[in-house]
């Protein structure tokens, strides 16, 4: 299966799927191109010394400056929706997984790959899902509610915001002293295990199709 993992920031779950397929003969994905919407990410890094071609694909990158300045939030999606689109169709892509990525897809992308894109989110959804929801701020809000439990969630892709069919699930305890930082320290090993475990169950299920 051939895969576009889209990346927005330092990309250790992008490294997670890259070392599983380079360690494991089995591996039934292989990686072909890693886009990010943010120029300054490391996960480019991380592709890159993998030798895996890269793609800038956020709103400067794809509208130029000025325009993306002028634009907003709908219309900078679907240009970056857009754009992503245009490159899987161009790398042959059979999935799309969202390893971090902020950029919320709409758009013919979603139609074209029904069933084929999956996201991993920092939370057990339905809980702590949905627009703002990502990264430091799920674990904030998690401690907030006094949650004796968090973890991570990898799930197909629809035309909502964290609001597809769940694949995979880790669950993690919260512990009494537990800062952001804390845990999402624990919490990255299991999202770690949880998406290459989702990454190989989607290419399962399409390799039956």
């Amino acid at each position: 299966m051939k895969v576009a993992v889209l990346v927005s920031g330092n990309g250790t779950n992008l490294q997670a799927l890259v070392d599983y397929e380079k360690t494991k003969s089995d591996c039934p994905y292989h990686i072909v191109v890693v886009m990010s919407d943010r120029k300054n990410a490391f996960a480019l890094q991380r592709a890159t010394n993998a030798a895996i071609p890269t793609e800038l694909v956020g709103p400067y990158a794809v509208l130029g400056s000025e325009a993306a300045n002028e634009a907003g939030k709908d219309e900078k999606r679907c240009a970056v929706s857009g754009r992503v689109y245009e490159n899987c169709v161009r790398y042959g892509v059979d999935a799309i997984v969202l390893a971090g990525w902020l950029t919320v897809l709409s758009g013919k992308i979603i139609q074209a790959y029904n069933g084929r894109i999956i996201n991993l989110h920092p939370a057990l959804l339905p809980k702590f899902g949905g627009e703002g929801m990502w990264g430091r701020h799920v674990h904030e809000a998690v401690l907030a509610c006094h949650e004796t439990e968090s973890g991570c969630t990898v799930h197909l892709v629809d035309t909502g915001c964290d609001t597809g069919k769940v694949l995979v699930q880790k669950h993690v305890p919260v512990l009494p002293d537990d800062t952001p930082e804390t845990l999402y320290a624990r919490i990255a090993p299991a999202e770690h295990e949880a998406i290459v475990e989702g990454v190989c169950l989607l290419a399962g299920v399409l390799g039956k199709r």
